[in-house]
C-alpha cells in the first residue's frame, strides 16, 4: 500500500474527533456529517464509507450515553418505542442501500442531506416543547422534567404530543438512516422537538440514545456484506468516541442552536457536493 495513503486515516481521526464534539451537542449523530464529507472529499468507496458511518455514529452515542443519562438530558421511556420502530425499518433500509447503484445512492444522499439541513434550520429558532400530552403519550407515560443550567437553572416539565405520528416518522428516519449509513440521527431532533414537543436539549440527548439502538441493527447488514474496512472504521471510531465524551460534557452548558447553525452550513455544502458528484457534474 502506498505510504502516502496513511495520511487519509490520520485525517479521518482528526475529522471525526471534531465531528464527535459537534454531533453530541447538536444531537444529530456523527454519521450525518461523516458520510457526505468523507464520501465527497476522501478517496474511499461509498459502501465502505456508509458502513463506517453507522459504526461511527453508534460508537459516539454509546460513549456519550451514560453522561447524557446522568445529566437528565436523555429519557429512556421516550427512547424505547421510537427506537423499536426505527430499528426494524433500518434493517430494510440497509439491504436496499447496498442493492442500489452507487451513483443513484450518491445522488439521493445529496438530496437527503440538503433536506436535513432545511429541517435543522427549521428547528433552530429556540425552545419548543409541549406541556400537554396526547392519549398515546399519556398511556406510555412519555413525559419528564429537566433543569436547563444554561438558562439559569430553569426547571421544565414536558409531555409528548402527536405520539403516533412521531413513532411513524422514526420508522421512516430509520429506513433512510440504514440506506445511507447516516446513523438515523439526521432528523431525530426536528422530529422530537417540532413534531412531538420534547424540549430542545431533551431532544438532543434522547436522539443520541435512539441512534445507538437503531445503528446496532443496520450495522450488522453492512458487516455481513463485507462493507466494513478497518483502515476507515478504526480511526473514525477512535476519533468520534474521544470527541463525544467532550461533547457530552459541553452539552449541559452550551447553547445547542449555536452549534446547529454551524452544522447546517456544513451539511448544505456536503449535501451539494454529494448531489453534484452523484449527477456526474463534479466528479
Amino acid at each position: 500500500m502506498n505510504e502516502s495513503f496513511w495520511i487519509w486515516p490520520l485525517a479521518l481521526f482528526a475529522l471525526t474527533f471534531v465531528l464527535g464534539i459537534v454531533a453530541v451537542v447538536a444531537g444529530i449523530g456523527g454519521g450525518v456529517l461523516f458520510v457526505p464529507i468523507v464520501a465527497s472529499f476522501f478517496p474511499f468507496h461509498l459502501d465502505f464509507v456508509r458502513g463506517a458511518g453507522l459504526l461511527l455514529a453508534l460508537s459516539g452515542t454509546l460513549a456519550a450515553g451514560p453522561l447524557l443519562l446522568r445529566a437528565g438530558l436523555a429519557n429512556l421511556r421516550l427512547v424505547m418505542p421510537l427506537a423499536l420502530a426505527g430499528s426494524v425499518c433500518s434493517l430494510a433500509g440497509a439491504v436496499t442501500g447496498l442493492a442500489l447503484p452507487t451513483d443513484l445512492v450518491q445522488t439521493a444522499l445529496g438530496a437527503t442531506v440538503i433536506a436535513v439541513a432545511v429541517l435543522l434550520w427549521m428547528s433552530s429558532g429556540g425552545e419548543n416543547f409541549s406541556e400537554e400530552s396526547d392519549a398515546l403519550g399519556e398511556r406510555l407515560r412519555l413525559q419528564g422534567r429537566f433543569v436547563d443550567h444554561a438558562a439559569g437553572g430553569v426547571r421544565i416539565d414536558w409531555r409528548t404530543r402527536r405520539t403516533a405520528l412521531g413513532i411513524a416518522s422514526f420508522a421512516g428516519i430509520g429506513f433512510l438512516g440504514g440506506m445511507f449509513g447516516l446513523g438515523a440521527g439526521f432528523a431525530n431532533v426536528p422530529a422530537l422537538n417540532l413534531l412531538m414537543g420534547a424540549p430542545l436539549k431533551v431532544a438532543v440527548g434522547t436522539s443520541g440514545l435512539i441512534i445507538s439502538i437503531i445503528n446496532s441493527s443496520a450495522a450488522w447488514v453492512y458487516i455481513n456484506r463485507g462493507a466494513l474496512l478497518p483502515v476507515i472504521a478504526v480511526p473514525a471510531i477512535l476519533g468520534v468516541m474521544l470527541g463525544s465524551r467532550i461533547g457530552a460534557r459541553l452539552l449541559p452548558v452550551l447553547p445547542a442552536p449555536v452549534v446547529r447553525r454551524t452544522v447546517i452550513v456544513v451539511l448544505a455544502l456536503a449535501g451539494a457536493r454529494a448531489l453534484l458528484r452523484g449527477l456526474g457534474i463534479w466528479p
